[in-house]
């Protein structure tokens, strides 16, 4: 399908007609002669003084509908596929800052190794969900994996209320989940820490969650024992101190029990990497996908017809059809 990008700058058009009447009808100064017959043309060969207005005249309208924006747009194909419904939800509160996962924090380790889990996805639909003190859904579900990975990198801690709204994040997930189509759908769900923040209780998360059909994988991300966890905010950044550290692995296992999906523990980067391998393993389904090819642009063919008629113009000027004052 052809489309115009800037379908206005075709009005110009209407001025060429003008031009070319003003052309004809406009009286340009002349020498006086005696005799006109040596500057006069066979009545065969008057057609040759019309070439060259006539190429400029092209060369005007090619240059118009190359500045226009002459392009293809991409097709349209809808592909049947295999594909499952995820969301990932995120924990963002300021203990996710915490240093077990050395040299990175817990946070930028989550983040890693979402982005790769995305990246080796093909048809399978994924949001992305945040929570701390309040929860946020940062991309619908959604086959642009561009847009999710920009997403995921930008994450940081600081961009919500502190806090752990474990329910509340569970719930938004399941907002976003619950009227796709498909029978597999999928809450990916990583926390640090224990439920203290959200009026949305996570047991009534789950069960809401159940109720449609949704797994739900729950991840606590934190080595066991004690770790350095950032404490408060002060003039240079955050204070940290070494702390135990606390993660309700009990109610993270009722979640996904309630659900039918798993609990997992990720104590290193590895482990967690190992739990979103788990993902692959699960059931598809057949979805419909719907891919567009890209817009080609249309400029270039215009631009260099509009210099072939530019040079036809200035060589019929300077041979056949030279005009004399």
């Amino acid at each position: 399908m052809i489309g115009i990008t800037r379908p206005w700058i075709l009005l110009f058009l209407l001025a060429l007609p003008w031009w070319w009447w003003r052309r004809r009808h406009l009286v340009s100064p002349a020498a006086v002669v005696s005799d006109l017959a040596p500057f006069l043309l066979p009545t065969g060969g008057r057609w040759r003084l019309w070439l060259p207005p006539l190429f400029r005249g092209l060369a005007c309208v090619a240059f118009l509908v190359a500045a226009a924006g002459p392009y293809r747009s991409g097709d349209r194909v809808v592909v049947n596929a295999e594909g499952i419904a995820i969301v990932l939800a995120i924990d963002v509160s300021s203990s996710m800052l915490a240093e077990d996962f050395a040299p990175a924090n817990r946070l930028e380790v989550a983040k890693r190794q979402a982005t790769a889990f995305v990246r080796e996805r093909a048809t399978d639909r994924i949001g992305l969900v945040t929570f701390a003190g309040e929860a946020l859904t940062q991309v619908p579900v959604t086959l642009d994996y561009a847009t999710l990975e920009k997403a995921i990198a930008d994450l940081e801690v600081g961009l919500l209320e502190d806090g752990t709204a474990i329910g509340s994040g569970l719930a938004t997930a399941v907002a976003r989940l619950r009227k796709l189509p498909g029978k597999e759908k999928v809450i990916l769900l990583l926390t640090d820490g224990e439920n203290n923040r959200g009026i949305i209780d996570p047991r009534t998360a789950a069960k809401t969650a159940q109720a449609f059909g949704i797994k739900v994988y729950t991840v606590g991300v934190g080595t066991e024992g004690e770790a350095r966890i950032p404490t408060g905010r002060g003039m240079n950044g955050f204070r940290y101190e070494v702390l135990p550290v606390r993660i309700d692995e009990v109610l993270l296992t009722e979640i996904a029990t309630e659900t039918g999906g798993q609990y997992f523990r990720a104590k290193d980067a590895a482990s967690l990497g190992r739990i979103f391998d788990q993902i692959d393993r699960l059931e598809k389904s057949d979805v419909d996908v719907v891919r567009y090819t890209r817009r080609d642009e249309r400029t270039r063919p215009f631009l260099a017809l509009g210099i072939l008629f530019l040079v036809a113009e200035l060589v019929m000027s300077s041979t056949i059809a030279v005009r004399v004052p």
